[in-house]
């Protein structure tokens, strides 16, 4: 009896140190409420919900529940965290395990990795153990704290204000992505968010969406975030069919060189005119090639009571048949003949949005104007900047992407709105936010030889300036202003 009741102490004894260890697990977590809201906002801007999500060093779940998985798993090194992750979210599945030792026989979207890397004795180990588990079209997102803060973060772990962790290694970002490559990953992009991890209004507000975001002071910000694809074996022509979008307005001279111009590339080629209720006699100018040129894929769809040349692009997305789509404009600036280029690009697995550049080759006299090519340079420089990729050209009309890509844009496109004219942004933002490889291609560029242009410089300048705007809160402020 007395050698039961002692029994019966020590489990008693054990349950509430266990459960002391997750009550501490999670007083860690509200006294850093604020952070990890912002970890959370990240992750679920670069997480699409009812995906399959591993999340590997998963700690008490909360991340991983915040992304609404329809399918998830933790894995972490620590018991009583899995053990607490498991209490409070049912619906997801949580394993205790050495991510050295990592197996398991299925298939993610997504891998994330939040502040595990530096507690890891063998990085590459671990990524190469995660490399089975994608597919082509899995995104790793990772977060890591900037080395610049470890003396900070260790204060606040010996006063008690932040989670003890053991010694972990504090990694440049370039060590990072080369341990990535030489994991058969391809990094994506990257960014930093984060300079006071701590709420003091209003200091808090001017530091993470001020300061944060400028060039200089972007070197302090406390998380450092990298996606990342695994890196895409090149396929053959034949495995891939093409579409390409002509949208047109008043095109009637170019017509006949654009399907005389137009290359075959890939399995198929279809080309797509979408006329927008041109005036000079473009749609019958079509039709006649149609009937000219029986031996090629050409259809004639009537933009109606659609404008712009966004809408024409959208419509002619929707009718192609191909598994790539392409936009050639109609004035024929961008020579067709450079098609091939962005073909081989996306075919090869360089990249899976593939824009046009003008702005590498010399250009024709007379091709853009001096304020279009300032406005170009600017709104180049401005997009890199909010997008963490480089765009050097963001309105070249020339832009490759996979149909199953866009798909995942046009299902997406609430995100941002619909108010594109051009339909250039809606695909930047869109694969952007998709975490596609953006790779820019350059073209050259020649003077128009029929009709005018339809852009405006200054109305269409302010439209451009009003969707940056919109750009930098749904991606450098996460949506804050939603």
């Amino acid at each position: 009896m007395v050698e039961a009741k002692g029994q019966s102490s020590q489990l008693t004894e054990a349950n509430t140190t266990e459960q002391g260890k997750e009550e501490l697990l999670l007083r860690w977590r509200k006294r850093n409420a604020y952070y990890y809201k912002w970890l959370s906002k990240i992750y679920k801007f670069s997480v699409r919900p009812n995906s399959r999500v591993l999340h590997v060093g998963c700690e008490c779940g909360d991340l991983l529940a915040a992304v609404e998985p329809s399918y998830g798993v933790g894995i972490d090194d620590d018991p009583n965290a899995v053990a607490l992750a498991k209490k409070r979210f049912g619906h997801l599945n949580f394993y205790a395990a050495d991510p050295h030792e990592l197996h398991l026989n299925e298939k993610f979207d997504y891998v994330l990795i939040c502040n595990s890397l530096g507690r890891w004795h063998d990085i590459q180990e671990v990524m190469e153990r995660i490399r089975p588990l994608t597919k082509e079209s899995t995104r790793i997102v990772i977060t890591y704290y900037n080395y610049l803060w470890e003396v900070i973060l260790r204060l606040g772990s010996c006063v008690r204000i932040r989670r003890p962790y053991p010694y972990q290694n504090w990694l440049p970002s370039e060590d990072i992505v080369n341990l990535l490559n030489l994991s058969d990953f391809d990094v994506i992009r990257t960014d930093s968010y984060l300079m006071a991890p701590k709420r003091i209004p209003p200091l808090t507000a001017f530091c993470n969406y001020f300061l944060s975001l400028l060039p200089g002071f972007r070197f302090f910000n406390l998380v450092n975030l990298v996606i990342a694809r695994p890196v895409l074996p090149a396929r053959r022509d034949e495995d891939l069919s093409v579409s390409v979008i002509v949208p047109c307005r008043n095109e009637r001279g170019n017509i006949e060189d654009a399907v005389r111009r137009i290359p075959p590339m890939g399995r198929e080629t279809e080309i797509i005119f979408v006329d927008g209720s041109s005036t000079d006699g473009t749609a019958e100018e079509i039709a006649r090639q149609i009937k000219e040129h029986p031996e090629r894929k050409i259809s004639l769809i009537h933009q109606g009571d659609g404008v712009g040349k966004g809408d024409a692009v959208r419509k002619g997305f929707a009718a192609a048949k191909g598994d790539v789509l392409v936009i050639q404009d109609a004035d024929l600036t961008a020579p067709p003949e450079d098609l091939p280029k962005f073909f081989r690009a996306l075919r090869d697995g360089k990249g899976e949005f593939i824009n046009g550049s003008r702005l590498v080759y010399p250009m024709e006299k007379e091709a853009m104007r001096f304020l279009n090519l300032l406005g170009n340079k600017f709104f180049g420089a401005l997009f890199s900047w909010l997008l963490g990729q480089r765009f050097r050209d963001t309105l070249c009309g020339t832009k490759m992407i996979c149909k199953k890509d866009y798909e995942l844009i046009a299902a997406n496109r609430s995100y941002f709105g619909d108010f594109d004219p051009f339909g250039d942004f809606d695909l930047i933002f869109g694969a952007v936010k998709q975490n596609l490889k953006v790779v820019e291609v350059p073209v050259g560029y020649r003077a128009r030889t029929y009709g005018t242009t339809n852009i405006s410089r200054f109305k269409h300048g302010l439209l451009l300036l009003k969707m940056s705007w919109v750009a930098f809160k749904k991606i450098k402020w996460l949506g804050k202003a939603r």
